[in-house]
């Protein structure tokens, strides 16, 4: 997993309140157990029209923010079903940070398992943050992890909180393989010790 320590990039504004799963990645799409390819389907019934071609109201369409790395969204983010191909898309679009006043559990639990950070903020922030990115190119957010900052905003600062342990996993690339293979010595050592001490197992 791709470490993630401090990001910046153009942050896509997405006022749009219980943003689900089936939103971010119809199920269509989710006969692949593979983490590429998904990105060209990340919400596609709002990206495309009914004859296939592009919607060019919706944001991440529009020139100013189709390389957007951080998605700035409304309350509820990531509800409906637990489909971990929701943050497969977003991270293969280029998102790699989502900033909401609220998330689904689930999805907040996969996302930190594939790189993504998602941030809680409150009301007033996620207002100013919107505001802000309506500005387009010409305004971009630094996401520093170690320091728990977003940076960019005129009116100063946000500070944000994260579990010390998930933030330790994000900022070392590590997601429950990377975990297990850290203590990749310890196992040998107990796996050679259980065959001396219990050879018939």
């Amino acid at each position: 997993m791709e470490k993630f320590e401090t990001l910046t990039g153009v942050a896509a504004p997405m006022p749009i309140v219980n943003i689900d799963t089936d939103m971010i990645i119809p199920k269509q799409f989710l006969k692949t157990i593979k983490r590429t390819g998904l990105g060209s389907a990340l919400f596609h019934e709002m990206r495309t029209n009914d004859d296939g071609s592009e919607n060019v109201d919706f944001v991440l369409n529009k020139a100013a923010y189709r390389d957007a790395k951080i998605l700035i969204a409304g309350d509820n983010f990531g509800c409906g079903s637990s489909r971990e191909h929701a943050p497969w898309a977003l991270l293969d679009h280029g998102i790699r940070c989502v900033i909401s006043t609220s998330f689904a559990d689930i999805f907040y639990n996969n996302c930190f398992k594939n790189g993504i950070l998602p941030i809680e903020v409150s009301e007033d922030e996620l207002e100013t943050l919107l505001h802000a990115a309506e500005r387009g190119a010409n305004f971009t957010l630094t996401i520093d992890l170690e320091n728990q900052e977003i940076r960019g905003l005129e009116s100063g600062d946000v500070a944000f909180k994260i579990d010390h342990f998930r933030k330790h996993c994000l900022i070392n690339g590590l997601d429950d393989i990377g975990l297990t293979m850290a203590k990749a010595e310890q196992i040998d050592t107990f796996e050679g010790n259980l065959g001396e001490s219990r050879p018939w197992v």
